[in-house]
Protein backbone atom coordinates (compact mmCIF):
# COMPACT_ATOMS: atom_id res chain seq x y z
CA UNK A 1 0.00 0.00 0.00
CA UNK A 2 1.45 3.36 -1.06
CA UNK A 3 1.07 6.32 1.30
CA UNK A 4 1.64 9.97 0.37
CA UNK A 5 2.86 12.24 3.18
CA UNK A 6 1.85 15.85 2.58
CA UNK A 7 3.19 17.41 5.81
CA UNK A 8 6.30 16.78 7.85
CA UNK A 9 5.79 14.85 11.09
CA UNK A 10 7.92 13.01 13.60
CA UNK A 11 10.23 10.57 11.83
CA UNK A 12 8.78 7.60 13.73
CA UNK A 13 5.63 7.80 11.62
CA UNK A 14 7.36 6.97 8.34
CA UNK A 15 9.88 4.65 9.99
CA UNK A 16 7.22 2.51 11.63
CA UNK A 17 5.01 2.46 8.53
CA UNK A 18 8.04 1.29 6.53
CA UNK A 19 8.56 -1.48 9.06
CA UNK A 20 4.93 -2.51 8.63
CA UNK A 21 5.46 -2.93 4.90
CA UNK A 22 3.91 0.29 3.57
CA UNK A 23 5.56 2.29 0.79
CA UNK A 24 5.96 5.91 1.86
CA UNK A 25 6.43 8.89 -0.46
CA UNK A 26 6.97 12.43 0.78
CA UNK A 27 5.81 15.57 -1.02
CA UNK A 28 5.84 18.69 1.10
CA UNK A 29 6.09 21.36 -1.61
CA UNK A 30 3.95 20.52 -4.65
CA UNK A 31 0.82 22.57 -5.30
CA UNK A 32 -2.54 21.03 -4.54
CA UNK A 33 -3.16 20.78 -8.28
CA UNK A 34 0.05 18.81 -8.78
CA UNK A 35 -0.83 16.50 -5.90
CA UNK A 36 -4.28 15.91 -7.40
CA UNK A 37 -2.63 14.87 -10.66
CA UNK A 38 -0.90 11.91 -8.99
CA UNK A 39 -3.14 11.10 -6.02
CA UNK A 40 -4.77 8.17 -7.85
CA UNK A 41 -1.53 6.24 -7.27
CA UNK A 42 -2.00 6.24 -3.51
CA UNK A 43 -4.14 4.32 -1.06
CA UNK A 44 -3.25 6.45 1.95
CA UNK A 45 -2.64 10.12 2.76
CA UNK A 46 -0.97 11.60 5.84
CA UNK A 47 -1.69 15.29 6.35
CA UNK A 48 -1.75 17.91 9.07
CA UNK A 49 -3.31 21.06 7.66
CA UNK A 50 -1.46 21.94 4.46
CA UNK A 51 -4.62 22.25 2.37
CA UNK A 52 -8.27 21.24 2.27
CA UNK A 53 -9.18 17.79 1.04
CA UNK A 54 -12.44 18.53 -0.76
CA UNK A 55 -14.77 16.75 -3.19
CA UNK A 56 -12.62 17.56 -6.22
CA UNK A 57 -9.54 16.14 -4.54
CA UNK A 58 -11.38 13.02 -3.35
CA UNK A 59 -12.83 12.40 -6.81
CA UNK A 60 -9.31 12.18 -8.17
CA UNK A 61 -8.16 9.92 -5.34
CA UNK A 62 -9.87 6.88 -6.86
CA UNK A 63 -7.81 4.29 -4.94
CA UNK A 64 -7.76 6.05 -1.58
CA UNK A 65 -8.45 3.87 1.46
CA UNK A 66 -7.59 6.20 4.33
CA UNK A 67 -6.59 9.71 5.38
CA UNK A 68 -4.51 10.16 8.52
CA UNK A 69 -4.79 13.65 10.04
CA UNK A 70 -1.93 14.16 12.47
CA UNK A 71 -3.93 16.38 14.79
CA UNK A 72 -7.24 16.55 16.59
CA UNK A 73 -9.72 18.19 14.21
CA UNK A 74 -10.89 17.07 10.78
CA UNK A 75 -12.31 20.35 9.49
CA UNK A 76 -9.85 20.54 6.59
CA UNK A 77 -11.35 17.30 5.22
CA UNK A 78 -14.81 16.89 3.68
CA UNK A 79 -15.57 14.06 6.08
CA UNK A 80 -19.07 13.29 4.80
CA UNK A 81 -17.94 12.95 1.20
CA UNK A 82 -14.86 10.95 2.17
CA UNK A 83 -17.00 8.47 4.07
CA UNK A 84 -19.36 8.17 1.10
CA UNK A 85 -16.33 7.24 -0.99
CA UNK A 86 -15.40 4.54 1.53
CA UNK A 87 -12.36 6.41 2.86
CA UNK A 88 -11.47 5.74 6.50
CA UNK A 89 -10.54 8.85 8.50
CA UNK A 90 -7.99 8.74 11.30
CA UNK A 91 -7.25 11.65 13.61
CA UNK A 92 -5.26 11.80 16.83
CA UNK A 93 -6.83 13.85 19.64
CA UNK A 94 -5.36 11.36 22.09
CA UNK A 95 -1.91 12.54 21.04
CA UNK A 96 -2.09 16.18 22.05
CA UNK A 97 -4.84 16.33 24.67
CA UNK A 98 -2.38 16.50 27.57
CA UNK A 99 -0.47 19.33 25.90
CA UNK A 100 -3.70 21.28 25.38
CA UNK A 101 -4.75 20.77 28.99
CA UNK A 102 -1.42 22.07 30.27
CA UNK A 103 -1.45 25.04 27.89
CA UNK A 104 -4.97 26.05 28.93
CA UNK A 105 -3.99 25.89 32.59
CA UNK A 106 -0.81 27.87 31.92
CA UNK A 107 -2.77 30.60 30.15
CA UNK A 108 -5.30 30.81 32.97
CA UNK A 109 -2.67 31.08 35.70
CA UNK A 110 -0.72 33.64 33.68
CA UNK A 111 -3.83 35.78 33.27
CA UNK A 112 -4.78 35.57 36.94
CA UNK A 113 -1.27 36.52 38.05
CA UNK A 114 -0.64 39.10 35.29
CA UNK A 115 2.59 37.33 34.39
CA UNK A 116 2.88 38.67 30.85
CA UNK A 117 2.23 42.25 31.95
CA UNK A 118 4.54 42.06 34.97
CA UNK A 119 7.36 40.46 32.97
CA UNK A 120 7.16 43.17 30.31
CA UNK A 121 7.20 45.94 32.91
CA UNK A 122 10.16 44.57 34.87
CA UNK A 123 12.14 44.33 31.63
CA UNK A 124 11.36 48.03 31.13
CA UNK A 125 12.67 48.87 34.60
CA UNK A 126 9.21 49.21 36.19
CA UNK A 127 8.64 47.64 39.63
CA UNK A 128 4.85 47.89 40.06
CA UNK A 129 3.77 45.53 42.82
CA UNK A 130 0.26 46.75 43.60
CA UNK A 131 -0.64 47.11 39.92
CA UNK A 132 0.25 43.45 39.48
CA UNK A 133 -1.63 41.99 42.42
CA UNK A 134 -2.99 38.65 41.24
CA UNK A 135 -6.05 36.48 41.76
CA UNK A 136 -6.20 32.95 43.15
CA UNK A 137 -7.88 30.17 41.23
CA UNK A 138 -9.21 28.44 44.35
CA UNK A 139 -12.93 28.95 44.88
CA UNK A 140 -13.66 29.73 41.25
CA UNK A 141 -16.17 27.96 39.00
CA UNK A 142 -14.78 26.87 35.65
CA UNK A 143 -17.13 26.16 32.76
CA UNK A 144 -16.01 24.01 29.85
CA UNK A 145 -17.82 23.85 26.55
CA UNK A 146 -16.95 20.55 24.93
CA UNK A 147 -16.01 17.59 27.09
CA UNK A 148 -14.13 15.26 24.80
CA UNK A 149 -10.41 14.54 24.82
CA UNK A 150 -9.32 18.16 25.33
CA UNK A 151 -11.95 19.16 27.86
CA UNK A 152 -11.30 16.05 29.94
CA UNK A 153 -7.55 16.71 29.90
CA UNK A 154 -8.03 20.27 31.16
CA UNK A 155 -10.44 19.15 33.89
CA UNK A 156 -7.89 16.57 35.03
CA UNK A 157 -5.24 19.30 35.35
CA UNK A 158 -7.60 21.30 37.56
CA UNK A 159 -7.94 18.54 40.16
CA UNK A 160 -5.16 20.06 42.27
CA UNK A 161 -7.15 23.27 42.78
CA UNK A 162 -10.15 23.91 44.99
CA UNK A 163 -12.40 24.70 42.05
CA UNK A 164 -15.76 23.51 40.73
CA UNK A 165 -15.66 22.34 37.12
CA UNK A 166 -18.82 22.31 35.00
CA UNK A 167 -19.20 21.26 31.40
CA UNK A 168 -21.73 21.64 28.62
CA UNK A 169 -21.66 19.17 25.74
CA UNK A 170 -24.07 18.15 22.97
CA UNK A 171 -23.51 14.54 24.01
CA UNK A 172 -25.35 13.23 27.07
CA UNK A 173 -23.79 11.61 30.13
CA UNK A 174 -20.20 12.82 29.73
CA UNK A 175 -19.69 13.69 33.42
CA UNK A 176 -16.88 12.03 35.34
CA UNK A 177 -15.08 12.48 38.65
CA UNK A 178 -13.44 15.68 37.39
CA UNK A 179 -16.45 17.53 36.00
CA UNK A 180 -20.23 17.82 36.32
CA UNK A 181 -22.32 18.15 33.17
CA UNK A 182 -24.90 20.96 33.22
CA UNK A 183 -27.12 22.85 30.83
CA UNK A 184 -25.68 25.80 28.94
CA UNK A 185 -27.96 28.07 30.96
CA UNK A 186 -26.58 26.82 34.26
CA UNK A 187 -23.01 27.13 33.02
CA UNK A 188 -23.63 30.73 31.98
CA UNK A 189 -25.23 31.51 35.33
CA UNK A 190 -22.36 30.13 37.44
CA UNK A 191 -19.06 30.26 35.56
CA UNK A 192 -16.21 32.61 36.50
CA UNK A 193 -14.08 31.18 33.72
CA UNK A 194 -15.05 29.78 30.31
CA UNK A 195 -12.76 27.45 28.40
CA UNK A 196 -13.58 26.20 24.89
CA UNK A 197 -12.77 22.63 23.86
CA UNK A 198 -14.94 22.15 20.79
CA UNK A 199 -14.19 21.15 17.19
CA UNK A 200 -15.07 23.46 14.32
CA UNK A 201 -18.58 22.59 13.18
CA UNK A 202 -21.62 24.56 12.00
CA UNK A 203 -22.76 24.59 15.66
CA UNK A 204 -19.53 26.15 16.94
CA UNK A 205 -18.80 28.70 14.20
CA UNK A 206 -19.21 32.18 15.75
CA UNK A 207 -20.64 30.52 18.85
CA UNK A 208 -19.13 33.08 21.22
CA UNK A 209 -20.86 36.23 20.02
CA UNK A 210 -22.41 39.24 21.76
CA UNK A 211 -25.62 37.42 22.67
CA UNK A 212 -23.74 34.41 24.02
CA UNK A 213 -21.42 36.62 26.08
CA UNK A 214 -24.26 38.73 27.50
CA UNK A 215 -26.05 35.59 28.70
CA UNK A 216 -23.35 35.11 31.35
CA UNK A 217 -24.54 36.31 34.73
CA UNK A 218 -21.08 37.38 35.93
CA UNK A 219 -18.08 38.94 34.21
CA UNK A 220 -15.82 36.05 33.23
CA UNK A 221 -12.44 35.05 31.85
CA UNK A 222 -12.16 33.32 28.46
CA UNK A 223 -9.68 30.64 27.38
CA UNK A 224 -9.75 29.41 23.79
CA UNK A 225 -7.42 26.59 22.78
CA UNK A 226 -9.98 25.13 20.35
CA UNK A 227 -10.76 26.95 17.08
CA UNK A 228 -10.48 30.66 16.39
CA UNK A 229 -13.64 30.91 14.31
CA UNK A 230 -15.72 29.88 17.32
CA UNK A 231 -15.24 33.42 18.69
CA UNK A 232 -16.42 36.62 17.00
CA UNK A 233 -13.37 38.77 17.66
CA UNK A 234 -15.18 42.12 17.44
CA UNK A 235 -17.72 40.95 20.05
CA UNK A 236 -14.90 39.66 22.25
CA UNK A 237 -13.15 43.03 22.05
CA UNK A 238 -16.37 44.87 22.92
CA UNK A 239 -16.79 42.62 25.95
CA UNK A 240 -13.17 43.14 27.03
CA UNK A 241 -13.60 46.89 26.65
CA UNK A 242 -16.79 46.92 28.75
CA UNK A 243 -15.44 44.55 31.39
CA UNK A 244 -17.95 41.80 30.67
CA UNK A 245 -14.96 39.62 29.80
CA UNK A 246 -12.17 40.20 32.33
CA UNK A 247 -9.36 38.78 30.24
CA UNK A 248 -8.67 36.25 27.51
CA UNK A 249 -6.09 33.59 26.73
CA UNK A 250 -6.24 32.92 22.98
CA UNK A 251 -4.19 30.23 21.31
CA UNK A 252 -6.36 30.46 18.20
CA UNK A 253 -7.77 33.41 16.29
CA UNK A 254 -10.60 34.03 13.88
CA UNK A 255 -8.09 35.35 11.34
CA UNK A 256 -6.17 32.11 10.86
CA UNK A 257 -5.99 30.62 7.41
CA UNK A 258 -7.62 27.23 6.94
CA UNK A 259 -4.21 25.57 7.06
CA UNK A 260 -3.61 26.93 10.61
CA UNK A 261 0.01 27.55 9.59
CA UNK A 262 -0.47 31.27 8.92
CA UNK A 263 -2.45 33.94 10.69
CA UNK A 264 -4.26 36.02 8.13
CA UNK A 265 -6.49 35.17 5.21
CA UNK A 266 -4.44 37.56 3.10
CA UNK A 267 -0.66 37.31 2.95
CA UNK A 268 1.04 39.88 5.13
CA UNK A 269 4.79 40.21 4.57
CA UNK A 270 5.23 41.81 8.00
CA UNK A 271 3.11 43.04 10.87
CA UNK A 272 2.66 46.63 9.82
CA UNK A 273 1.39 47.63 13.25
CA UNK A 274 5.01 47.21 14.33
CA UNK A 275 6.25 49.80 11.85
CA UNK A 276 6.47 53.09 13.64
CA UNK A 277 4.50 55.82 11.97
CA UNK A 278 2.83 53.45 9.52
CA UNK A 279 -0.91 53.05 9.38
CA UNK A 280 -1.93 49.49 10.23
CA UNK A 281 -3.88 47.50 7.69
CA UNK A 282 -4.66 44.69 10.16
CA UNK A 283 -8.11 44.33 11.74
CA UNK A 284 -8.81 46.83 14.51
CA UNK A 285 -10.04 44.07 16.78
CA UNK A 286 -6.73 42.24 16.41
CA UNK A 287 -4.80 45.43 17.18
CA UNK A 288 -6.84 45.78 20.38
CA UNK A 289 -5.90 42.24 21.44
CA UNK A 290 -2.23 42.86 20.69
CA UNK A 291 -2.16 45.93 22.92
CA UNK A 292 -4.32 44.63 25.78
CA UNK A 293 -2.55 43.76 29.03
CA UNK A 294 -5.34 41.33 29.98
CA UNK A 295 -4.95 39.22 26.82
CA UNK A 296 -2.43 36.45 26.17
CA UNK A 297 -1.87 35.34 22.57
CA UNK A 298 -0.08 32.24 21.34
CA UNK A 299 0.24 30.98 17.72
CA UNK A 300 -1.98 27.87 17.73
CA UNK A 301 0.55 25.86 19.73
CA UNK A 302 -1.51 24.53 22.64
CA UNK A 303 -1.11 20.99 21.37
CA UNK A 304 2.34 21.63 19.90
CA UNK A 305 4.90 20.14 22.30
CA UNK A 306 7.95 17.96 21.88
CA UNK A 307 6.04 15.12 23.50
CA UNK A 308 2.82 15.59 21.52
CA UNK A 309 4.80 15.49 18.27
CA UNK A 310 5.73 11.93 19.15
CA UNK A 311 2.33 10.96 20.55
CA UNK A 312 0.41 12.27 17.53
CA UNK A 313 2.56 10.31 15.09
CA UNK A 314 2.36 7.15 17.19
CA UNK A 315 -1.42 7.42 17.47
CA UNK A 316 -1.80 7.55 13.68
CA UNK A 317 0.54 4.60 13.20
CA UNK A 318 -1.39 2.57 15.77
CA UNK A 319 -4.73 3.30 14.09
CA UNK A 320 -3.46 2.45 10.60
CA UNK A 321 -1.91 -0.75 11.94
CA UNK A 322 -5.13 -1.79 13.69
CA UNK A 323 -7.18 -1.28 10.53
CA UNK A 324 -4.90 -2.46 7.73
CA UNK A 325 -2.39 -4.92 9.21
Amino acid sequence: MKILHLDTNHELLINQLNDLGFTNHEDYKSSKQDVEAKIAEYKGIIIRSRFTIDEQFLDKAINLKFIGRVGAGLENIDCEYAEKKGVTLFNAPEGNRNAVGEHALGMLLSLFNKLNKADKEVRQGKWLREANRGLELDGKIIGLIGYGNMGKAFAKKLRGFEVEVLCYDIKANVSDDNCRQVSLKELQEKADILSLHTPQTPLTLEMVNAEFINNFKKPFWLINTARGKSVVTEDLVSALDSGKILGAGLDVLEYEKTSFENLFKIDEPKFRWMRKGKKSNLPEAFQYLVNADNVILTPHVAGWTVESNIKLAQTIVNKIKAKFC
